[in-house]
Parts: C-alpha cells; sequence; structure tokens
C-alpha cells in the first residue's frame, strides 16, 4: 500500500526508485480482513479496478459493522449498527428529536442501509459503476490475495521493484539515519529512504533507530486474540457487514468472504484464560474447537514515539497497534503513506522540517483512534464481570475523549466539536457508537416544526430503507452472477 501510494506521486520522477524488500522467512499476520469506504477512493487513485479486486480477492461488501452484546441485557437493545451511511437522512440532523422521542428503535434505524443490511442485500445494483452503490460501502477481502494484487498493481503501474530478502543487520549513518542493510545471505544494500512494514518487531525505526513504543494498554484492556478461518458453503447467505459481538472480557469479530469465514476472539487475558477464551469462541462457532485449530495473536496497544525519525518512516504494525475494532489497521495505514507520498522530501535538508509535521498529524490520529476504540467500551452499560467493570469505571481516558463525552453530555455532537481535519473518525461515527449504545444526553425543546420535520424525514429514511432491502439483489446472489459473468467474458 505504500509503495503504490509513492507510486501515485513520485513514479514520473526520473530520480526516484522505489523497491520493496520481502522476507520469505517471517510470517505475516494475515488477519486484517475489513475495510472502511476511504479504500474505495484509494484504490480507484491507484488505478486498480473495483471488478479485479472482486474478483481476485474472496471480496464481498461491507455496510458498516454490527454490534451485539456491548450492553447489558436490561438496556432492551441486543445490538446496534454503525453503518457506512448517513445519520444524516436529507442532509437533516434528526438526533436531538430521537432523544426527546426516548424511542424504542435503535438509532441506527434512520440509516438507509439498516433493512438492507438486516436482509443480506448487496449495497451495489447490477447497473452501479465503479465505487459506487446504493448506499455506502467498504470491503470485506482476503489479505493475502489483496497483497497480491495492490502488489502487483504497485510492479505493473508504478515500475516499483520487489525483491526477496530477510533484513540480519541495519548499519547506521554517521548522523544516525539508516546507511545500509544486511540481508541474511551476506549481502549489502544502501538506500537514501526507509520504510519500515516489518510489522510488530519494527526492524529499522524501533531496533536500529531505538523509537520508543508507548503502552496504552491501560486504556485498551484486550491484550490477545485467537483467530480460525472457517469454509462457508457456495449458497450460504454472505452478511454485508462485520459482525462484532462482545462477550465477557472482550468481543469476537465474524468476517464473511466469498468461500470462507474469517472469525477471530479478542480477550484480555488478565481477565480471562486462554481455555476459557477457547471456551468463548466454540460456543460462537457452535463446535468444540481444538487449541491446533485456532493461532494465538498477541496485541500490544500503542504507538511509537515518533513514527518518522531521520530518514526512516514506519507504517503498518511497525507504527501502532490498536485492537481491530473499527478496522483501523488499514485505515491508518492508508492514511499515513499517502501524506508521506504527498509530503516526501526530495533532499536531506526537507527532513527536519517535513518530520517534525509529520510526527504531529501521524500522532494526532493515532490519539483519536484510540479514543474512537475505547469508546466502545468506556460508555457501555455491561457490570456483569471485573473486565467490563473495570473498562467503564477505572480505565483512563484521553482528556479530549473525556472532555467530549462531559459536552456530549449536554448537547448532541457537532461537526464543531471535530476541529482537526485529520480526525478520521468524525461527527457521524461517534453519533452512531453514542446513541447505539444509549450514551445520555440532555434532550433540548423542539418547536413543533422542527419535530413534524424531524419526524417526517425519520419515516421517510425508514421506508427508504425497507425499499432499497426489497430492491436490492442478496449479496451472494450478486457476486455468484458477477463472477458467472466474468467466467463467460473469460476473465
Amino acid at each position: 500500500m505504500a509503495a503504490n501510494h509513492l507510486g501515485v506521486e513520485l513514479a514520473n520522477d526520473p530520480d526516484i526508485e522505489i523497491t520493496v524488500i520481502e522476507s520469505k522467512d517471517v510470517p505475516v499476520i494475515g488477519v486484517g480482513e475489513g475495510t472502511v469506504p476511504r479504500i474505495k477512493e484509494t484504490l480507484d487513485r491507484f488505478g486498480i479496478s473495483e471488478v479485479a479486486m472482486l474478483a481476485s480477492c474472496d471480496t464481498t461488501f461491507k455496510t458498516g459493522i454490527k454490534f451485539s452484546n456491548w450492553m447489558s441485557r436490561e438496556s432492551g437493545d441486543e445490538f446496534y449498527y454503525h453503518p457506512f451511511s448517513t445519520p444524516y437522512p436529507q442532509g437533516f440532523d434528526v438526533t436531538d428529536y430521537w432523544l426527546s422521542q426516548n424511542p424504542e428503535y435503535c438509532f441506527s434505524h434512520i440509516s438507509e442501509s439498516f433493512a438492507l443490511s438486516e436482509q443480506d442485500r448487496c449495497p451495489k445494483r447490477k447497473s452501479s459503476g465503479p465505487y459506487v452503490g446504493a448506499v455506502d460501502y467498504a470491503y470485506h477481502f482476503n489479505a493475502g490475495k489483496f497483497s497480491e494484487l495492490i502488489a502487483s498493481n504497485a510492479k505493473q503501474r508504478f515500475g516499483v521493484k520487489h525483491k526477496f530478502a530477510t533484513v540480519k543487520d541495519v548499519i547506521l549513518r554517521e548522523d544516525g539515519g539508516i546507511g545500509s542493510l544486511v540481508y541474511s545471505d551476506g549481502e549489502s544494500e544502501a538506500y537514501d529512504f526507509y520504510l519500515d512494514c516489518s510489522g510488530f518487531s519494527a526492524v529499522l525505526l524501533g531496533g536500529a533507530l531505538k523509537t520508543a513504543f508507548e503502552d496504552k494498554s491501560d486504556r485498551i484492556l484486550t491484550d490477545s486474540a485467537l483467530v480460525l478461518q472457517e469454509p462457508s458453503t457456495p449458497d450460504s447467505a454472505i452478511r454485508p457487514y462485520t459482525t462484532a459481538r462482545a462477550h465477557k472480557a472482550g468481543w469476537i469479530w465474524d468476517i464473511p468472504l466469498t468461500t470462507r469465514r474469517g472469525l477471530g476472539c479478542v480477550y484480555a487475558s488478565k481477565y480471562m484464560s486462554d481455555e476459557e477464551a477457547l471456551g468463548e469462541f466454540s460456543e460462537y462457532v457452535g463446535r468444540q474447537l481444538q487449541i491446533d485449530e485456532v493461532r494465538k495473536i498477541p496485541m500490544k496497544i500503542g504507538f511509537r514515539e515518533k513514527f518518522w525519525q531521520k530518514n526512516c518512516v514506519a507504517f503498518g504494525l511497525a507504527q501502532g497497534f490498536v485492537e481491530p475494532l473499527e478496522a483501523t489497521s488499514i485505515l491508518v495505514t492508508d492514511f499515513s503513506a499517502n501524506l508521506l507520498a504527498k509530503r516526501f522530501p526530495r533532499y536531506y535538508d526537507d527532513i527536519p522540517q517535513l518530520s517534525g509535521y509529520y510526527n504531529k498529524v501521524v500522532r494526532y490520529t493515532w490519539e483519536r483512534v484510540i479514543d474512537f476504540v475505547q469508546l466502545h467500551y468506556c460508555i457501555s452499560d455491561r457490570r456483569d464481570t471485573q473486565f467490563w467493570i473495570d473498562c467503564t469505571e477505572k480505565t483512563k481516558l484521553s482528556e479530549e475523549l473525556s472532555d467530549r463525552l462531559e459536552r456530549w453530555s449536554i448537547a448532541t455532537p457537532k461537526s464543531l466539536d471535530f476541529f482537526s481535519a485529520f480526525d478520521i473518525f468524525g461527527v457521524e461515527n461517534y453519533l452512531y457508537v453514542l446513541y447505539g449504545m444509549k450514551f445520555p444526553t440532555k434532550p433540548i425543546a423542539l418547536s413543533d416544526v422542527e419535530s413534524t420535520k424531524a419526524s417526517e424525514i425519520v419515516e421517510a429514511a425508514r421506508k427508504q430503507s425497507e425499499s432499497l432491502a426489497g430492491e436490492l439483489m442478496p449479496q451472494r446472489a450478486w457476486l455468484t452472477e458477477l463472477q458467472q459473468h466474468l467466467k463467460r467474458a473469460g476473465m
């Protein structure tokens, strides 16, 4: 992804050559299978056709995330959606009206994608153009196949070189930057600038340059995940959303692809043993799992003190990590790689100024991502286990999140509350989570005119959602027809 972003901006410069160095000895995590709508714009910029991505990556459409069991049984709602369609039907803010009604229906009912998500519909029509749907959407895909697709694009479209080698040592320059890499076969190779995409090990930024990691595990308590892939039958329904089902000490993800489901049980080891997590996971899957069927992934929540140090910038897990509740890893990588590409230094003397700004922006982005993920835990009314008690009553909040929640207890969130363009989760995202989880905000008095208008808009949105659900095809049927068409066309 980083190579493609650089390719878009720099491929026409004859003085710049981009090389990806990939190790065959280091395994990949391979569970980053969910995205957010921003990915459509990115793939289009890369020149990747949507059809190619749908055809080659076991891709399915994602209209949002369905959260279940994140509230107590007494709250009345078993689930809520964080959909990608707007919570402002007809461009009108109906939040205060919804609060004033003390409604039985969940806040996400005002989304036009609610009914079609519940009925497993595809968000695209047959006639929809590339990267356009009846409602906004993102994707689920096979992470390995997706990596192959964008690697091929980088090489063919932007002339990126691809080398297989394992870095065994790093030689520093006199000024403390990175001078060269030493591979396992003894070869040494020097470049001018380095991107560290080496995962949790952060070989360059964390290892050679000794950039400290800031631990945020006091804010998000989950630190482990068990992952599993389950085959699906060709005629099974494909849900157009990621399922995030909370349990006693974390949550379970369920990501549907065309040929399988990607499943993961996230948990906090302080509150749940591996054996208990396996039991929780087995109950969800519907059969007794054996320990050798699953893969355990340790998770260290936090990010680097700096993301750009000397002539090195880190991306992905080398940059930071937060549990995958809102598909954040690909999102932050996409954002930060695009930022670097648009401000790439042509001279060493440019690095101090550009890196200072870059570090400020990416740090702000990471801090707000941590805020948004923590929000799902800290405003829950669950108190049935010590994990949920600690998440809601004892974990530290950032000053920004604390201020926002205090402000939103008085008045509903507005776009004015998000003063930075680098809040990659904005007011619409927060509205769905806050009021999906029944966050208490003082209602304001509305005039009869305002109430009548809002009531009409909400009812129109509900009818539109149901109309779309009746009009659009089941996702499995849409994707099957696409594959059949491509096969007939010899693609």
